[in-house]
């Protein structure tokens, strides 16, 4: 069942033109990929669909919710949480903390503890360093971190930014198995991803976006063993 749906979406930064005539659909359950170079417009399409910026024209669909209506809070509180690009956690804030602060717009602080704890056990790592600062954690224990907060948040659908930036390939894979044990436990995943071999291993289908359109799509499957993609982005 398609949960969010894109049609034929025109996006504009002032006079730069950054989604053309995108479409594209994420199916309740689903791991999706969005790959694409600098600048292919991945980034502005999860902004487009958390209510950051506005479409200029198409339709946006979420489940029976306009997202071109919505402001960002309200999708919040619906369920759509967006883990943007460079982790943006509280740097002077603990571990814990961080994680509470994702539940912000839940009123059971009971739920909200529980899915701290959930957390926790899902990245042991952050319970360790549950009375730490953010700002003393390593890239990947950041990245888990904003994981965890979104997952207070209690997320239908989950949109993340590039989540393996700057993190070590052992690291990569830690965080590549986060992601697919939320998606197990029933989150739907929309992932933007310049690591398109880690990507594509954790993905059901993906999309290819160049200059704000989609190039190419498929399973993860074909896409993995297209020629284009393999000169591309996952190299010889």
């Amino acid at each position: 069942m398609s949960m969010l749906k894109l049609e034929h979406v025109e996006l504009f930064y002032n006079r730069v033109h950054a989604l053309r005539d995108l479409s594209l659909e994420v199916n309740e359950g689903e791991i999706v990929s969005l790959l694409g170079n600098n600048g292919a417009g991945k980034t502005s399409t999860l902004s487009m669909i958390s209510g950051l910026v506005r479409a200029k024209s198409g339709i946006a669909k979420w489940g029976d919710k306009d997202l071109t209506k919505l402001q960002p809070w309200d999708l919040v509180g619906a369920g759509l949480l967006h883990i943007p690009e460079g982790r943006r956690i509280f740097s002077t804030m603990t571990v814990h903390e961080n994680l509470l602060l994702g539940g912000y717009l839940v009123k059971d602080q009971k739920l909200i503890n529980q899915r701290a704890d959930e957390a926790y056990a899902l990245m042991p790592r952050l319970a360790e360093r549950r009375e730490q600062q953010g700002g003393t954690l390593s890239g990947g224990e950041q990245q888990m971190l904003a994981l965890g907060r979104a997952l207070v948040g209690g997320p239908k659908l989950l949109l993340l930014d590039e989540p393996s930036m700057g993190l070590a390939p052992l690291i990569v894979k830690q965080v590549m198995e986060i992601i697919t044990e939320v998606n197990k436990q029933g989150t739907t995943i929309l992932l933007v991803e310049q690591n398109a071999r880690a990507a594509l291993k954790i993905a059901d289908r993906a999309y290819v976006l160049e200059s704000g359109r989609v190039t190419m799509q498929g399973s993860a499957e074909e896409l993995a063993a297209d020629p284009r993609v393999i000169e591309a982005y996952l190299g010889a």
